[in-house]
């Protein structure tokens, strides 16, 4: 399986890259984790933010693998605990398909791409910078993937 964090936003700090790569090269290879940066859309003056929006609603739709599973990060979803987390990626596992996790822009994400999700996730009520949500997504992942092993990472 493979997990593809489809997220607005590039040209994120070293720190977001360094944290990233380091669960990515973690997780085993029956649990690939890919990150596809997708830009911006554009905000000045002379568009307004729902035509940005609709610029990343593209992109986004545009990146998700055919046939995958989408779970689309909302700030005012349900929140899971790592374990409901596991539970979940344990039965993403068993039905072969490919994840697609969207992460949208600073203005979330349209109708259209939250019409589009499987489920919808929140990762916590705090508000949370885009680049620290990737490494808190990466981390956690990685941490569900330990308890379905039975791995002490959880515990620890």
């Amino acid at each position: 399986m493979i997990i593809h964090v489809i997220a607005v936003g590039t040209k994120m700090p070293g720190w977001v890259t360094e944290g990233v790569n380091e669960y990515q090269r973690r997780m085993p290879a029956e649990c690939q984790l890919k990150f596809v940066e997708l830009p911006l859309g554009q905000r000045v003056k002379s568009k307004n933010i729902k035509q940005a929006m609709q610029q990343e609603e593209k992109s986004i739709l545009a990146a998700i693998p055919a046939n995958a599973y989408v779970i689309a990060m909302e700030v005012k979803a349900k929140i899971w605990s790592t374990e409901t987390l596991s539970e979940k990626m344990q039965d993403w596992m068993q039905s072969g398909k490919d994840i697609a996790l969207l992460v949208g822009g600073p203005d979330g994400m349209t109708p259209a791409c939250l019409n589009k999700a499987n489920e919808i996730w929140s990762l916590s009520n705090l508000t949370l910078p885009h680049p620290l949500v990737r490494i808190v997504l990466a981390e956690q992942l990685y941490r569900a993937l330990m308890i379905i092993k039975n791995h002490p990472y959880h515990k620890s």
